[in-house]
């Protein structure tokens, strides 16, 4: 529980220092997400075994670690195709020791992370003045979630939710998602309201509602997603870079879900108003 609440509270820190330097640095955010999606892919890769395939690994890690950077559609797209174009090009050059199967597997993967996670920048841009407000609200009120349901199901959890896929998540811990989730939602708004007081700028507590409410079960779907990928690949933990929590996907699984529900959201009932 100690090396838990130490690695959560670095994770804090982290995102904290991130948010401090956004105006002098705003590239920090990028990097952050580029550096989660390059270990993210990482750890996919090295749980399915294909790590000794280059072939898969050296462009999926470079996909990941370059799609953070391009902010226009351009350049997206062509990052996209080309990814796209290399690695199925690889799989008829190299079909004799790859199949389609895992090429399949690592190409959604490493589409999924990294355009997932890249809607956080998309945040900052749409929220303006308070773009990273929109950005912390997205990643913390998917952790949030994870730990109201950690807490609460380990203090009052008997009745199993989805024992063939995770056996310790409860029904109990996923109300606690709920409340842990709207609670704190709520509580951020009333000290972004209580901040932002003199300048006239509001928290939608709609917006924040539907994110705490839809925001939570998205967050239950990711982790139970990547639990089953876990178990289909007869793994314990993505990996062990965050003591107390396992690997990245570990951490940021509710996140991937999350996030691109909060930026659609957001496009249609703004979170500040």
């Amino acid at each position: 529980m100690k090396e838990r609440v130490t690695s959560a509270a670095t994770l804090v820190l982290f995102i904290a220092a991130i948010v401090v330097f956004n105006h002098s640095f705003p590239l920090a955010l990028n990097i952050a997400i580029a550096l989660v999606s390059v270990l993210g892919v990482y750890e996919i890769i090295l749980a399915i075994g294909l790590l000794k395939n280059p072939v898969l690994v050296l462009p999926s890690l470079l996909f990941a670690a370059v799609y953070p950077f391009l902010e226009t559609d351009l350049g997206r797209e062509t990052a996209y195709f080309s990814y796209t174009v290399i690695l199925f090009a690889a799989l008829l050059f190299y079909h004799s020791f790859l199949t389609f199967r895992e090429v399949g597997v690592v190409y959604s993967m490493s589409l999924l992370i990294p355009t997932a996670l890249g809607t956080l920048l998309g945040l900052r841009r749409l929220g303006g003045a308070h773009g990273m407000f929109y950005v912390l609200i997205a990643i913390f009120s998917a952790w949030i979630s994870d730990m109201g349901g950690f807490f609460a199901g380990r203090m009052f959890g008997h009745r199993k939710f989805c024992p063939d896929i995770s056996p310790k998540k409860t029904v109990e811990g996923v109300f606690g998602s709920f409340a842990f989730s709207l609670t704190a939602i709520f509580l951020a708004g009333l000290i972004f309201n209580s901040l932002n007081f003199a300048d006239g700028a509001r928290v939608s507590y709609l917006s924040l509602f539907l994110i705490g409410v839809f925001g939570t079960v998205l967050s239950i779907l990711g982790d139970l997603s990547f639990s089953l990928i876990k178990r289909c690949c007869h793994i314990k933990d993505f990996g062990e870079i965050i003591p107390g929590h396992g690997g990245i996907l570990d951490r940021f699984d509710s996140v991937i879900f999350e996030a691109p529900f909060v930026y659609l959201l957001a496009r249609f009932l703004p979170i500040v108003q």
